[in-house]
């Protein structure tokens, strides 16, 4: 990743973080400068666009669409990829949380409060069905 693209890559998820929510292209300077940009933050797996419209779909931990996974931090409420993410919203803001989400067998509504970088339910477990070598195969679905 060169120079440029760290640059925007910071630049994006500062705005984020400063607005609640993702930027479209233009906000961040030129629409097309930006998506080549964020096409090669994509590539290289930095961030997640909707193939569709090279809008933001993911910043990881953060999601810039609505998902089961919601976390109340730094002021606000965001939405995290996943379980797994929800936490990382936390550790990423260096803010303390509470993340809402439900058992996907069960569908038990989940509330975790997160204090210190430490989870308040130690029993909770974290499943992943697919293995991490195939992620990024489909980093939506996994």
């Amino acid at each position: 990743m060169n120079g440029a693209d760290l640059d925007l890559r910071r630049r994006t998820y500062a705005f984020m973080v400063d607005n609640g929510r993702a930027p479209q292209a233009g906000e961040l300077g030129t629409r097309e400068d930006v998506v080549v940009g964020w096409r090669r933050l994509h590539d290289a797996h930095a961030l997640v666009l909707n193939p569709a419209t090279d809008e933001i779909r993911m910043l990881n931990p953060l999601s810039a669409v609505p998902t089961a996974y919601r976390v109340h931090a730094a002021g606000r409420w965001w939405y995290a990829n996943c379980a797994w993410d929800a936490f990382g919203v936390c550790a990423a803001l260096h803010a303390d949380g509470r993340i809402e989400a439900s058992c996907p067998d069960c569908g038990e509504p989940i509330a975790v409060e997160v204090r210190d970088a430490k989870s308040d339910d130690e029993s909770l477990l974290f499943h992943v069905l697919v293995p991490a070598r195939h992620w990024w195969d489909d980093i939506v679905f996994t």
